[in-house]
């Protein structure tokens, strides 16, 4: 399979990106989860697909993550929907029609970022639709209130997370309550012990989604049962519009 390794530009940073295939009208981009990376097992499997179906993939790493991991341009929301847009308006460079993937976190600033552009279609793997209340619950499991994390601004956690108060406050002022009218479809398992099974429903009926739920599926698709219905999923429901 062909694969192209270069940078794409961002006024704040350079961004380690893939092209995978040969040039195509129709382009998917694909955004990774937290602690994962523009060739995660999923993305190489869905740039295969994709592929074959006639598109081009481009996939990137988002900041302190794969090539970046030692960078100080933080992996906050704000440099995400930054670079996220960097890598739209470049995909748009030579793609006429866009169509988007998106895992766990990276489902999060995707929606940020792309809310008011022209995508065809959205395929979301695990997604986070409503992160204040994935924060919520680290701060209830660790004891963390809101004044004790205004107080300290940052807090590390045991499980190699940490809190951040304007991380946390920018979550609070921008949540996913605006227009998102791209078709999308959602692989969702449903013992995701991140994304809660009321917030993914919500978002569904809200925006008129479809889901797939595999039974004792995890937030993490990596084994091979988890993989083969993700296969089996990508392939039912990449189409070109």
């Amino acid at each position: 399979m062909e694969k192209r390794h270069f940078y794409i530009s961002n006024r704040k940073t350079r961004i380690p990106a893939i092209l995978w295939g040969k040039q195509s009208e129709n382009l998917l981009i694909a955004v990774h989860g937290n602690l994962s990376n523009k060739e995660d097992t999923v993305i190489s499997m869905l740039a295969q697909k994709a592929i074959a179906k006639g598109y081009q993939a481009l996939s990137f790493d988002l900041p302190m993550h794969g090539e970046r991991l030692d960078e100080k341009y933080a992996c906050v929301p704000e440099n995400c929907v930054s670079d996220l847009l960097s890598v739209y308006e470049y995909a748009k460079s030579f793609a006429s029609d866009i169509h988007l993937f998106a895992c766990s976190m990276g489902a999060y600033f995707s929606l940020l970022a792309y809310h008011n552009f022209d995508i065809k279609q959205s395929l979301f793997l695990s997604p986070i639709v409503n992160m204040e209340r994935i924060i919520h619950n680290m701060m209830e499991g660790f004891q963390v209130n809101e004044e004790r994390l205004k107080a300290e601004h940052e807090i590390q956690l045991p499980i190699g997370q940490k809190l951040e108060w304007n991380y946390y406050c920018y979550v609070k002022e921008n949540p996913i309550s605006f227009e998102w009218k791209v078709p999308t479809t959602i692989l969702y398992g449903s013992d995701d012990n991140l994304s809660e099974w009321e917030e993914i429903s919500a978002f569904a009926a809200r925006y008129q989604a479809t889901v797939q739920v595999l039974e004792h599926g995890e937030h993490y698709f990596h084994t091979e049962q988890q993989l083969q219905v993700f296969d089996h999923w990508a392939d039912a429901n990449l189409l070109l519009l």
